[in-house]
């Protein structure tokens, strides 16, 4: 199997690449592609999926892992 990775970026969605499965709270799969992109502002009209609200929005978020 590929490696999945998730990377967050700066004032934006989720991209998730690799080899992954998305479901939905009942277990149904959404249909995706190699790599996608996932709302983290809430204000996109195709959730789960990002679709540029968040520069509509002005969405400021910027976490950094720990280095420790």
């Amino acid at each position: 199997m590929t490696e999945s990775k998730v990377r967050v970026n700066d004032n934006g969605p989720y991209i998730v690449t690799g080899s992954f499965e998305l479901t939905d709270a009942t277990g149904e799969k959404f249909e995706t592609k190699k790599a996608i992109s996932l709302c983290r502002c809430g204000h996109s009209e195709n959730k789960p999926f990002c679709d540029g609200s968040h520069k509509k929005i002005d969405f400021d978020s910027a976490p950094r892992a720990d280095k420790n």
